[in-house]
């Protein structure tokens, strides 16, 4: 059995190695030649001074190399930190020196935000893999040249399961991002659960459009490997017929999306009707699946089952809605998944009974450390357990539970938008707000969207003589922040309204919210 997550690339190498494991637009890859590589990098990051437990970030495309490196950096015994392509370099430099990065891997390509950012930072070593660019400046090492003579076969392994195996960075309502801790231990605990309830074998094939800096998508490859199945690597979703093209010629049988994929996908089938035949399993969550779409997925998708699942990063995924009950129960996002236990809550820690709200606690091996380095955050979302020293992990999120145990998401308890899947802190856009010249106030909402989840709307007062306008501030976030964070709207006040204790109160701006 596996202890490390490491174990199941060496594990499905030795059973499976000329399987295809990775499949990118200009690589094909089976689990020796992706073991081969990890091992290597393994040995590279060892000679630059990674140790056990040392952090090492990723900060690259959806590339066979970034899936790669992932093992790598476990192999080498550290702690991989996979860090999304937009980000900027305000935040990036933030991650970095939060998590006390040893080493960066990156491309040439993405040097003008992690090049500043390592001038700061003497101790980081940086190390590029080239694929035929140029290198962005002398002091960083091509990986692929030191790679070459590097052994193929695993260093020795020291850690234990309850070593940290990723920190998986968040965004928090204080706007700074938060280091999620998952252990080995708590990963493959994760890992084996998924893999149960969606009946995932080696023959599968799973497609993946999402960064795997979001932990949606980073499973998509963990479940791969430990399957010994196919992972189906795009860099992401921006042209769709390319996508179905290449799901087509590869046979995926598994695909996984976030409502704002299917949103595309409909689109896209009610334009010129969509079929995929192969496929077995359809996999939804970061924001609620609109019932109305289940009939549709149908139509593209006749022969797979749908899943509407709940999850959040603290603990991987929380529920799953087995596919038998989505006529019966369109609207829920299932329960538990398997081996742990969900309990909603009053506000004085007794279960609620049917159809009444209380919050949603998760029990179970695959929750979260904590955050790194921030205790008292921590505590605000573990809770004393069941048992004594044991720990729940408080969502902080509205349910409701129907007879039969099925859980339904009311909304959430704080301000953090969806949007794309991906988590937005208002204080982070407000920040880069309050930093553009003639901005004199700024709050930032989320509002519905039907393609986005939730879309960011930005409400401004500006200094008198300013000519800022809504096209103006796009584009000053733009140079700040990933483009999800982006505001899709911009209102202008005079003034922003105010509650008694004189901070600007949201609530009557949501009130006065048209689109």
């Amino acid at each position: 059995m596996s202890r490390l997550l490491q174990d199941t690339l060496l594990t499905s190498a030795q059973l499976y190695p000329n399987h295809t494991a990775l499949v990118t637009t200009d690589v094909r890859m089976n689990y020796r030649e992706v073991t081969d590589y990890s091992c290597r990098l393994a040995h590279v990051l060892r000679a630059n001074g990674v140790n056990r437990g040392d952090r090492v970030a990723i900060f690259m495309d959806n590339t066979w190399q970034c899936a790669a490196s992932i093992y790598g950096v476990l192999l080498a015994g550290g702690v991989f930190v996979i860090i999304n392509v937009q980000t900027k370099q305000d935040k990036l430099a933030f991650i970095l020196r939060d998590a006390g990065v040893r080493v960066l891997l990156s491309e040439p390509h993405l040097a003008r935000e992690f090049a500043p950012v390592a001038k700061q930072l003497p101790m980081l070593r940086v190390l590029c893999t080239n694929k035929n660019q140029a290198m962005p400046r002398t002091g960083f090492e091509n990986l692929d040249d030191l790679l070459t003579d590097m052994p193929s076969t695993p260093p020795p392994q020291l850690a234990i399961s309850l070593d940290l195996a990723a920190l998986i960075y968040t965004s928090g309502s204080t706007g700074e991002p938060k280091g999620v801790m998952h252990t080995h231990q708590s990963m493959l605990f994760a890992l084996r659960s998924l893999v149960e309830y969606l009946l995932l074998d080696k023959n599968d094939k799973l497609l993946c459009v999402l960064p795997l800096a979001f932990d949606y998508g980073l499973y998509q490859l963990l479940m791969t490997i430990y399957t010994g199945a196919t992972l189906v690597l795009e860099r992401s979703f921006t042209y769709p017929a390319q996508v179905f093209n290449i799901m087509e010629a590869e046979g995926v049988t598994v695909f996984p999306g976030v409502p704002t994929i299917f949103t595309l996908l409909l689109n896209a089938h009610g334009r010129q009707p969509l079929i995929f035949q192969q496929v077995r399993r359809v996999t939804n969550t970061a924001a609620s699946l609109p019932p109305s779409f289940n009939l549709l997925l149908k139509e593209i998708f006749p022969y797979a089952d749908i899943y509407r699942m709940y999850g959040l990063t603290e603990c991987k995924r929380v529920s799953y809605l087995p596919p038998k009950q989505i006529e019966q129960k369109p609207e829920s996002v299932g329960i538990a998944i398997p081996g742990t236990e969900v309990m909603v809550l009053d506000s004085e820690g007794q279960p609620v009974k049917p159809g009444e709200v209380g919050t949603l606690y998760v029990r179970g091996s695959h929750v979260m450390l904590g955050y790194w380095n921030q205790p008292e955050k921590t505590a605000h979302m573990l809770k004393p357990g069941l048992l004594p020293g044991e720990r729940l992990l408080c969502t902080h999120d509205l349910f409701t539970v129907d007879a039969d145990g099925y859980l339904y998401f009311i909304g959430r308890t704080d301000d953090i938008i969806k949007s794309r899947g991906e988590k937005i802190s208002p204080l982070e856009v407000e920040t880069v707000l309050y930093g553009i010249p003639g901005v004199r106030e700024a709050a930032v909402l989320g509002v519905p969207d039907p393609l986005l989840g939730q879309a960011v709307k930005a409400f401004v007062s500006v200094m008198d003589g300013s000519t800022l306008s809504d096209g103006k501030i796009k584009k000053l976030c733009g140079d700040k922040l990933e483009t999800f964070m982006i505001p899709k709207y911009v209102t202008f006040l005079l003034e922003l309204p105010k509650g008694a204790n004189g901070k600007i109160d949201k609530k009557v701006l949501a009130a006065m919210i048209t689109l």
